[in-house]
């Protein structure tokens, strides 16, 4: 029978505690591949702990592809490849669819943020603040890295609320993603030949194309990008969203990250970039680890940004370096200067030490759940409920409609337009043209108004009936 020490705790769960216990064991070898775990109620008798307590260490097991589930069988371990040991080595010596302008009804297709919930009277006191104390600063020369009070914050919160221990100094502040991911390419030469997921986010391959970089496009399976298909390409360097993939929602388990960093860890020059876009939108069980947090051989570049928990107009975004080229970026491209301003970066960095930026997460992510749990419910109770299967909901700021239909995509986006719809399918997403799949829709709920969500849903349905 299981064992967890729930002494020394602190304020952790138990369910959170006994999941580690759990996930330890997995991944020492203390529990073998497809062994049974111990029933819900069994182990909480055993351990005398309420059965809900297990059931939810169960379920994050289960979420991060540690443990798998066979109905009225129980619970089972999953086969996790541990991750080959590799001293780190020194690195070496230096389809975009026009829509024609108009007014929408409902718009299922822009994955905009709530600008109401915005927390105007609290940025406006500490832009006041910044303004009275750090007088001075404001007209120096801000440091290639960013200001240092940004840094300290981001990696304080990062350890708190993402388990990552990162120092400060590794952290480097631009004015958006796009920046950031321009800055790797001169980091690590553009001679590299960079992996997509595919389907993916379209601009990133365009962001690397235009910055002299080759780009391959691997597919993905019900786990996340494929691996096999990676050791196949001529791809060094791999870009995933492991949190929530856009646009087919995928979450990659453990075991698939696992492999990612056996690739990247195989030969010297790979590296993986880790987009956390929007990881903060969770609405069941803990935040998935990130790939850097398991990373032992400096190989994950870890990117994330305020666009999606805060506002699209705020171009802060963060990039998180190895050591070997945070020393490399330090030699080679430190003569270029922080592109955000100095007053945001002050700014956002009270926001996020004094708890504004954790008060604002848990707020946004209640109004974006029950905005979710509103397009799902009117979705079920419509006429289409026996026609579609609901998918990837409980991560981001989408979804999926698998919808059983004989129509095109191009003839549902149509249909859907001419009732005042905005919508997209994941076929436009894809690279290749004969790769396109039909029938799959993307929901973006974010930035619909919440008074116009059931009648939005119930047009959509309408037209949905019809194909």
């Amino acid at each position: 029978m299981l064992t967890c020490n729930f002494e020394n705790r602190g304020k952790a769960p138990l369910y959170s505690v006994l999941y580690r216990s759990i996930r330890d064991d997995i991944l020492k070898g203390r529990l073998r591949p497809n062994e049974k775990l111990p029933s819900k109620r069994s182990l909480a008798q055993h351990l005398k702990i309420s059965v809900v307590t297990v059931e939810n260490a169960y379920s994050q097991l289960v979420l991060e592809g540690y443990v798998y589930s066979e109905e009225k069988k129980g619970y089972f371990v999953c086969s996790v490849q541990e991750l080959k040991p590799n001293p780190p080595k020194k690195a070496p010596a230096i389809r975009a669819d026009v829509y024609k302008s108009r007014e929408y009804f409902g718009d299922f297709r822009t994955n905009n943020i709530c600008f109401e919930k915005f927390p105007f009277s609290i940025w406006a006191k500490l832009m006041r603040e910044v303004l009275s104390e750090e007088d001075k600063a404001l007209l120096e020369a801000t440091p290639y890295n960013g200001v240092v009070e940004l840094r300290d914050a981001i990696a304080e919160y990062l350890y708190r609320f993402r388990g990552m221990s990162v120092s400060p100094d590794h952290i480097l502040i631009g004015a958006g993603t796009e920046y950031l991911y321009s800055m790797i390419i001169r980091l690590i030469g553009e001679n590299n030949v960079f992996a997509l997921e595919n389907p993916g986010y379209k601009k990133i391959a365009k962001i690397y194309n235009s910055n002299g970089a080759k780009c391959e496009f691997i597919s993905m399976d019900d786990k996340g990008l494929s691996v096999d298909e990676l050791e196949h390409s001529n791809a060094n360097v791999v870009h995933i969203s492991p949190a929530h993939h856009f646009p087919t929602g995928i979450v990659i388990p453990i075991g698939r990250r696992y492999e990612l960093l056996n690739w990247a860890n195989e030969k010297d020059g790979r590296y993986i970039i880790e987009d956390d876009y929007d990881s903060e939108f969770r609405f069941s069980g803990r935040p998935i680890q990130t790939v850097q947090s398991i990373d032992a051989s400096q190989k994950v570049i870890y990117i994330n940004t305020f666009a999606k928990t805060i506002a699209p107009s705020m171009r802060i975004s963060y990039m998180i370096l190895p050591q070997h080229l945070m020393d490399l970026y330090n030699k080679k491209l430190s003569f270029f200067s922080c592109t955000v301003p100095s007053f945001e970066q002050y700014t956002l960095a009270k926001f996020i030490s004094k708890g504004f930026f954790e008060q604002h997460i848990n707020r946004m992510r209640t109004f974006y759940k029950n905005q979710r749990d509103l397009v799902i419910k009117t979705l079920k109770c419509s006429a289409i409920n026996n026609k579609i299967i609901i998918s990837e909901e409980y991560a981001g700021l989408h979804f999926l409609i698998n919808l059983r239909t004989d129509k095109t995509d191009d003839e549902i986006v149509k249909m859907a337009s001419d009732a005042g719809i905005k919508i997209s399918c994941l076929s436009e997403y894809f690279y290749e043209q004969d790769m396109k799949k039909s029938g799959t829709i993307i929901i973006n709920y974010s930035g619909i108004s919440s008074e116009k969500i059931k009648q939005s849903v119930q047009i959509l349905s309408n037209v949905l009936s019809k194909c």
